[in-house]
This record gives structure tokens, C-alpha cells and sequence, in this order.
């Protein structure tokens, strides 16, 4: 089903959003405060606005990407918000969608926010996926557009939710990327080749070592935290070993030296049988 959209915020990643909704053959109004932004757009088929009212007052559904909240907020100060569904894909914190949320309701308009677990360029291929919260019959009435841009998951009705999710991934991303680096790092000091290491070694270990956090998950859900495995004793030592490694290669271990500070902690009350979910009370 052909729909009216606008999207407001012509980034990389907007661009690319506007892009997979003219390609799915909706009919597609584009606004940038760089009107020039929007030329490869036109040039596919788009409608050019030259204001944000003009874009949002052109569609019932509109889809926000900007650099953050604020911009949202200043953007759309002007435009016509009832009645109409405002997706707000603009990063932002949970306490900011929900505080846009009121505001957009405050003016008549219904609100999802989403968080785009996409790079630019993975848009509208099956790897790329948006979470959306808030108004349930407004992510109802507007699913099938949304799978255009990627696969689109509702995670509830409150506001935050999607971008407290997004964060959490985020979070994970950047966890393993911190481990990637730092045993980067260590390989490189004996020249060992990193690409061998990574591809032979690290990645299958990797993905094996990722079967476990589902597990990790009930633990922590049912607040049990008994292990048949290694206890966090054995990872505390594991930790004091790293330390030293790391000092004897002359490499810096500054990415994970928290999670070390965490453990000691942990042992400390008295909780080495514990294994690693345990952790996450400390946190």
C-alpha cells in the first residue's frame, strides 16, 4: 500500500531511509535545512519542501532523523502536529523520547520513537533492523511502510523503550569492541598476524562464547548466580594474570581494567562462587 511520508533530516542516514521508502513506492515529501541535500532524492521522485511545516503538513506520517533532540524539538516548533504520526528516528536518551512524546501529544500528534540498529548503508537489506515504542496503533497503522527502511520490531508502549534498547546494544557493541582492541593490542606486541588471529582464532571463540549469554540472562532473571564453570575466583585470578601479561608485553589493559575493579569488588563480599552474571548486581 502506496503511503505519504515525509522525512525531515536528509543526513547519510536519513537520505538512506527516503531512499528505501521511494524505492518500496511511496510517495515521499523531503525537507533539509541544506535544501541541496534533497537534489538525488528529487531527482528519484521526491517532493521537495521548503519548510518543515511544508513537510509535515504534505504527510500523516512523518519520519524525524536529525542530530538530536533539541533539533527535533526546533524543527518541528512550527509545524502542524495533529493528527498526525510522528517516528522520531533521531538518536536520543529514554528521558528525551518520552519528554518529546508529551510534547507531540500536547500538540495533537501521535508519537513512536525508534532506534536504528542500521549503519547508513544496511538500510533496507535484511541485516538492518529498527526498534519503534510508544503509540501501538500508530506502529499498527504504519508497519508495513516501516519494513520498507528495515525490519521494524514494536518493543511497548512506553516512549524510552527503544532507545533504551538501542543503548543496550550499543552498550554490548562497544564492550566487545573494547575486548577486540585490547586483545589487538596484546597480538600486536609479540607480531603475530592480527588478521590470522582474528579470523582463525577470535571470531570462532567469539561466537561460542556468545551461546552462553542466553543462559547468563536466566541468571540474572531468576538472581541466581551459581556456576559449574569458571567461579568468579577463577576469573579474578584470570584478571590479575591479565595485568601482569599485558605489563610484561608493555601494552595498556585501560579498556578492561573496570571489569577487574568489578570483580575484586565482588569477591571481596564473599561472593567467589559466583560466576561472572554475578557481576551484574555490582552494576
Amino acid at each position: 500500500m502506496s503511503e505519504n511520508i515525509s522525512v525531515l533530516g536528509l543526513g547519510l542516514m536519513g537520505s538512506a531511509l527516503a531512499a528505501s521508502l521511494i524505492e518500496a513506492g511511496h510517495r515521499v515529501t523531503v525537507w533539509n535545512r541544506s535544501p541541496a541535500k534533497a537534489d538525488p532524492l528529487v531527482a528519484r521522485g521526491a517532493t521537495r519542501a521548503a519548510t518543515p511545516a511544508e513537510a509535515v503538513g504534505a504527510s500523516p506520517l512523518v519520519i524525524v532523523c536529525l542530530l538530536d533532540c533539541p533539533s527535533v524539538h526546533e524543527v518541528l516548533k512550527e509545524a502542524p502536529l495533529e493528527g498526525r504520526v510522528i517516528a522520531n528516528l533521531t538518536t536520543s536518551r529514554p528521558a528525551e523520547a518520552r519528554e518529546t512524546a508529551a510534547w507531540v501529544a500536547e500538540r495533537g500528534g501521535d508519537y513512536l520513537d525508534g532506534g536504528i540498529m542500521a549503519v547508513p548503508q544496511m538500510i533496507a537489506t535484511p541485516g538492518a533492523l529498527i526498534l519503534y515504542s510508544g503509540s501501538q496503533p500508530a506502529f499498527d497503522r504504519y508497519e508495513q511502510a516501516f519494513t520498507a527502511m528495515a525490519a521494524a520490531r514494536y518493543v511497548g508502549t512506553d516512549p524510552g523503550m527503544a532507545p533504551l534498547l538501542d543503548l543496550a546494544m550499543l552498550t554490548g557493541m562497544y564492550g566487545q569492541m573494547a575486548g577486540y582492541l585490547e586483545a589487538a593490542a596484546l597480538v600486536r606486541s609479540a607480531k603475530y598476524p592480527l588478521t590470522d588471529f582474528t579470523t582463525e582464532l577470535l571470531v570462532p571463540w567469539l561466537n561460542a562464547m556468545a551461546a552462553q549469554q542466553p543462559r547468563w540472562a536466566e541468571a540474572i532473571e531468576a538472581g541466581d548466580h551459581r556456576t559449574e564453570v569458571s567461579n568468579l575466583e577463577v576469573n579474578r585470578a584470570g584478571m590479575e594474570n591479565l595485568v601482569r601479561a599485558f605489563q610484561e608485553q608493555g601494552v595498556k589493559l585501560d579498556l578492561l581494567l573496570p571489569m577487574k575493579t568489578v570483580i575484586d569488588r565482588r569477591v571481596a563480599r564473599g561472593l567467589a562462587h559466583e560466576g561472572l552474571s554475578g557481576l551484574v548486581e555490582e552494576l
